[in-house]
């Protein structure tokens, strides 16, 4: 379904979001300023935005991206060779539930829009808590829920009607943009996420609304010590 709408992936996301999205992103990268990662990794990261952004916002020595989509990957790297930073970027094919780098490698994970994809929820956040160092922190940018009975009114139509209606006008994929407001009903967000990632054993666990709701970002840490 991704390798179907990846090639204007990036301009729908923006138009359809009216570029709130980058706004959102920023935000959620500017959680790890602090910290000054050397390594982080990007889970579902697409044709790569995320990774690029935290690039020239953070300026760490590696960022590394993981996604299923060989299609999305591929508009990636050709995004990645124009870029003209410092930070080493490598986008490789992986998956969230199986990531293939050892335990305690990364210095923050970071996962945009991604999380409500992930087949076994609990899975892919375990298998990332194994790959952060001890005391490193995970970010996690997701749709939400709109609480405010006019806001998810007008949310839900937009989700539902006019943006698998703009994506089949730009002749896109109109079932693919139907799942992805499908699969943000469906996530678990909120308190209920941060209750996912307690249980799965996460610590310093928050999360953050943003634009009335529309969006969570979500930020917890592995124990120092477990």
């Amino acid at each position: 379904m991704f390798d179907a709408i990846a090639g204007r992936y990036d301009f729908m996301n923006h138009f359809l979001s009216l570029g709130i999205d980058v706004w959102w992103r920023k935000k959620a990268i500017a959680l790890f300023k602090k910290e000054h990662p050397r390594h982080l990794l990007d889970v579902a990261t697409g044709t790569g935005d995320m990774a690029l952004l935290a690039a020239r916002l953070l300026q760490p020595e590696k960022i590394t991206g993981i996604d299923l989509s060989e299609k999305m990957l591929q508009i990636g790297r050709k995004k990645v060779e124009a870029y003209t930073g410092k930070t080493t970027i490598e986008l490789l094919s992986g998956d969230s539930e199986t990531i293939n780098f050892a335990n305690d490698t990364f210095d923050g994970v970071m996962v945009a829009f991604g999380v409500r994809n992930f087949e076994n929820l609990k899975q892919g956040l375990a298998e990332i808590k194994r790959v952060l160092k001890p005391g490193a922190r995970l970010v996690v940018l997701e749709f939400s829920k709109p609480k405010g009975r006019l806001t998810k009114a007008l949310y839900h139509f937009y989700m539902a009607r006019v943006a698998p209606g703009m994506a089949q006008l730009f002749r896109q994929n109109k079932k693919a943009y139907q799942y992805l407001n499908a699969s943000a009903v469906a996530f678990p967000d909120r308190a209920a996420f941060v209750q996912i990632l307690n249980d799965t054993g996460y610590s310093d666990t928050s999360f953050k609304s943003l634009s009335l709701g529309i969006c969570c970002i979500y930020t917890a840490r592995k124990p120092k010590h477990t």
